[in-house]
C-alpha cells in the first residue's frame, strides 16, 4: 500500500504497554518526518491497543473520529484499591472477596448499563482549576471533579478467576474503565482496580487491522529506499 503521509492518512497504531500516547505521536513524527500529527483519542500509559493517529489533510477528522464509540477489553481485580484506580499506584487497600458470586458480580456490572453519571479518576487528564488532576493528585492535593454524562452501551463480563475478573465494554467518548471498574468495587462492597486494559475498536476501526511502531518504521525504510534516498 503507498501511503502520503504529508498529504494525509489515518494511521491506526496498536499502542506498546507503558508509552504515552503523546509518546507515539512524537515518535512517529521523527520516523515520518511528518509535520501534521495528531491522535484521535487518548489512551492511559497502563493501556494497550487503537491508538488512531491523523496526518497532514486528515487532521481536520480527529473530533470526528474521536466522537466515535469504543469498544475495550481487559480484567478488573477486585478486592484491591489503589488512589489511580489501576496499576499506575500501590494497592492502598485490601478486602475479601470470597463471598461474591458470578451472579452478584455480573448484575452489578449490568447495572452501569445505560446513560449514567461518571467522576473521573483523580489521575487523569482532566482539567481542575486551570492545572491537570493528576498534577494536583501526585501532589497530594485535593480536586474536586465534576461528574459527566456517559453511555455505557454493554459491560459484560467474560471471564472470572478468582477475584480477576475479565469483561468488553462498549461505550461513549469521554468514558474512563478505570473509574467504572472502580465503581463497580464499589458497588460490590470489596473495591477494586483496573488491572489491565485494550482497546479494540473505535467505531468501524478494529485493532486487528492496526500497524506497530516497527511497521512503521519499515514503511518509512522501504519509501526511502524507493527514492533513493539515504536520509
Amino acid at each position: 500500500m503507498a501511503y502520503n503521509f504529508e498529504a494525509g492518512e489515518v494511521l491506526l497504531l496498536d499502542k506498546p504497554l507503558t508509552w504515552t500516547s503523546f509518546d507515539v505521536v512524537k515518535k512517529v513524527r521523527n520516523t515520518l518526518r511528518v509535520k501534521k500529527i495528531g491522535h484521535a483519542g487518548t489512551l492511559d500509559p497502563l493501556a494497550s491497543g487503537l491508538l488512531i493517529l491523523c496526518t497532514g489533510k486528515f487532521t481536520k477528522r480527529i473530533d470526528e473520529i474521536q466522537a466515535q464509540e469504543k469498544e475495550y477489553t481487559g480484567t478488573i481485580t477486585l478486592g484491591q484499591t489503589t488512589p489511580s484506580y489501576d496499576l499506575e499506584t500501590p494497592v492502598s487497600e485490601t478486602r475479601d472477596t470470597s463471598h461474591l458470586t458470578e451472579e452478584d458480580i455480573k448484575t452489578a456490572a449490568n447495572s452501569f448499563v445505560g446513560t449514567i453519571e461518571q467522576i473521573p479518576p483523580i489521575y487523569s487528564a482532566v482539567m481542575v482549576d486551570g492545572k491537570r488532576a493528576y498534577d494536583l493528585a501526585r501532589k497530594g492535593k485535593e480536586a474536586e471533579l465534576k461528574s459527566r454524562t456517559i453511555t455505557i452501551k454493554a459491560f459484560d463480563i467474560t471471564q472470572i478467576e478468582g477475584a480477576v475478573v475479565s469483561f468488553k465494554v462498549i461505550c461513549t467518548k469521554g468514558t474512563y474503565i478505570r473509574s467504572l471498574a472502580h465503581d463497580l468495587g464499589q458497588k460490590l462492597g470489596c473495591g477494586a482496580h483496573l488491572s489491565s486494559l485494550v482497546r479494540t475498536r473505535i467505531g468501524d476501526y478494529k485493532l486487528e487491522d492496526a500497524l506497530t511502531i516497527e511497521d512503521i518504521q519499515e514503511i518509512r525504510k522501504a519509501q526511502l529506499e524507493a527514492n533513493g534516498s539515504n536520509s
